[in-house]
């Protein structure tokens, strides 16, 4: 398992555009037929991938990051396939994930496998984990029993539906929230404007790109910086910074925080006449 530390406020300030991407960006998480983990010092959160081909894939605890016979024996899990369809074994129960399903795993579950139903078009499991004080059961959730708002304008590009999976209104969880935003076509902002919100962290997975690019905003309010990304890009929002996103067409992102609560609206808004 890869480790990433993230820059405090005022060391973030002095780095280029290598260094930024270094420690806020992972580009290489999607490998076929592995599963890729990194774990990051942000609310100890760990992100990764796994891409089942022809073999089923399991799942496993470490012994440094996790210290745990099992991956859950003191976590709880976010899955969501951004592939072909496929399955995740979650001790005794199978769930199918068509593309845009998620799943829950909670604390004690002891096996967790993943399966392609065709290895010439693998699922893509993108999973994001953070420590659990107490076990909920786990479960599917697909796109159209997630929690679903639509916001934005035309004139403001950035008509968009953000659907909640693994929140509140769906379903328990320890602190992990998760959700995903669809941008229509003409629309390429979301988040503006923008937020922070210090009583939690969120990571961002950029897709639905192809060949587009994703000029994502990030940092302090006052002095902000920027990361060209790229479809199936992953980058990492301490609670000190923004994040927020223009594309060079429609998008969708999955996002998912951790941390000191779950309700959605704690944030601190940000004047888009305040941002430099």
């Amino acid at each position: 398992m890869k480790r990433m530390y993230i820059p405090d406020p005022i060391s973030y300030k002095t780095m280029g555009t290598a260094d930024l991407r270094k420690h806020f960006l992972l580009d290489d998480l999607f490998k076929p037929g592995e599963i890729e983990l990194l774990y990051t010092d942000v609310d100890r959160g760990i992100i990764g991938s796994a891409v089942p081909t022809d073999k089923e894939l399991s799942l496993v605890g470490t012994k440094q990051e996790t210290a745990s016979e099992y991956f859950c024996e003191r976590r709880e899990l976010g899955i969501v396939n951004i592939g072909g369809t496929g399955s995740v074994i979650v001790d005794d129960a199978v769930f199918e994930l068509v593309r845009k399903d998620m799943a829950y795993v909670g604390r004690g579950v002891k096996t967790i496998k993943f399966r392609s139903a065709d290895p010439k078009n693998p699922a893509k499991f993108y999973l994001v984990s953070y420590p659990a004080h107490a076990a909920y059961p786990s479960r599917k959730v697909t796109r159209d029993e997630a929690f679903a708002a639509s916001f934005g304008t035309q004139e403001e590009a950035n008509v968009r539906t953000i659907r909640r999976y693994l929140a509140p209104q769906i379903l328990p969880t320890c602190q992990i929230v998760m959700g995903m935003t669809e941008l229509a076509p003409g629309s390429i902002w979301n988040t503006m404007p923008a937020h922070t919100h210090p009583r939690r962290s969120e990571v961002y997975m950029y897709f639905d790109l192809d060949d587009a690019l994703v000029v994502h905003l990030m940092g302090e309010p006052s002095e902000t910086r920027h990361l060209i990304m790229k479809n199936e890009q992953i980058v990492i929002s301490p609670s000190y910074s923004l994040h927020s996103a223009a594309g060079t067409k429609n998008y969708t992102f999955v996002w998912a925080m951790g941390g000191e609560n779950q309700e959605f609206t704690d944030m601190d808004g940000i004047a888009p006449g305040n941002l430099k």
